[in-house]
């Protein structure tokens, strides 16, 4: 969203509002993404209280219905494939707002994954569909949107990475751990697949500890796996654990990693663009041009074929990738150009 939201403030014939919906209330998740991205003041911020998923979404639509009643906006402009997406996308679509969609027809093919069920939902529901790679036009198409909804703009996560990148080389996070370049794996993980459940939980950290004694392993944890751990007694020997991270010193430990092990979707993004080695704990993937770039590996979740792979991967030096099709710093601008086109006409 930072790329979107700073395109859009450089055109003068656009207003824009932001809402914050308040899914993410760690700070570390946050409040210091809006700091260290330079983001605007959101003009809302919510704090939905829920018991769960469907509660979540269900309140969220109810409070963005107010909101839009008063904005009265002429078009939403939704990003991703969160909880949040898609209850704004039903609130908007519920009265008649126009919706536009960036990251628009990414496919994992599993609809057990709930990010999978959000992405259906909120293309069915929006206008614009921003594409951010080759595979989100040809699902659409084949899903039998039509091709003048349809729009191949690029990477808006790219957009950012370029855009701090040069911060992110200042940043002191390697000094501070003790590490030098490309010496360690960084390991990011957060689906609830995978972390939790209590023994699936400590068979991976088992693994993870079993790699650390052969390279250096760092692990921002979330706070709510982080109280898993410790409620749970699982070991946490040979890793080097931290609390989640602001964006500027994760890029500078995702820039100069030697791998990294991650279930995350954008960080299989960025890794590609940074051309340093992914490993990706799932069995499917919704972005697989990393995976034709040659940057992307899916490993599967068993600890025992992961601590296998990522092994032997430690013995080779980085191998090089092509970068995908405007992942370029310009997504950003494609995507405005065309609202403005579409609203300004």
């Amino acid at each position: 969203m930072s790329a979107l939201l700073l395109e859009l403030n450089l055109r003068r014939n656009l207003t824009t509002r932001l809402i914050h919906t308040g899914q993410h209330q760690i700070e570390e998740m946050s409040d210091i993404f809006f700091e260290e991205l330079n983001l605007p003041t959101p003009d809302e911020c919510f704090q939905v209280q829920s018991t769960g998923r469907d509660d979540f979404i269900t309140g969220l639509a109810r409070r963005l219905r107010r909101s839009f009643t008063n904005m009265r906006p002429e078009l939403v402009l939704v990003v991703g494939d969160v909880n949040s997406t898609v209850a704004a996308a039903m609130a908007a679509f519920t009265m008649g707002i126009p919706i536009a969609h960036v990251e628009a027809g990414l496919r994992s093919f599993d609809r057990q994954m709930p990010e999978e069920i959000n992405r259906i939902v909120t293309d069915a529901f929006s206008e614009l569909l921003f594409v951010s790679e080759p595979s989100g036009a040809e699902n659409l198409l084949s899903e039998g949107f039509a091709p003048s909804r349809i729009h191949f703009v690029g990477n808006t996560l790219i957009d950012t990475l370029l855009r701090f990148q040069a911060a992110a080389g200042q940043s002191p996070i390697l000094s501070q751990l003790g590490l030098g370049p490309r010496s360690y794996v960084l390991v990011t993980l957060h689906r609830p697949s995978n972390v939790d459940s209590a023994s699936k939980l400590a068979q991976l950290m088992d693994m993870l500890g079993r790699l650390g004694e052969l390279v250096p392993v760092i692990f921002p944890v979330h706070p709510r796996t982080m109280q898993q751990i410790r409620l749970l007694g699982i070991s946490t020997r040979n890793l080097i654990l931290t609390r989640p991270m602001g964006y500027i010193p994760f890029l500078r430990l995702m820039s100069d990693a030697h791998l990294v092990i991650t279930d995350s979707g954008g960080i299989q993004e960025e890794t590609t663009y940074l051309k340093v080695p992914c490993y990706t704990m799932r069995e499917n993937t919704e972005r697989p041009i990393t995976i034709s770039m040659g940057s992307n590996t899916l490993v599967g979740v068993d600890p025992e074929r992961v601590l296998s792979i990522v092994s032997d991967a430690l013995l080779v030096s980085r191998r090089d990738n092509d970068i995908p099709e405007h992942w370029d710093g310009h997504a950003a601008k494609r995507i405005v150009d065309i609202i403005e086109q579409r609203f300004l006409e």
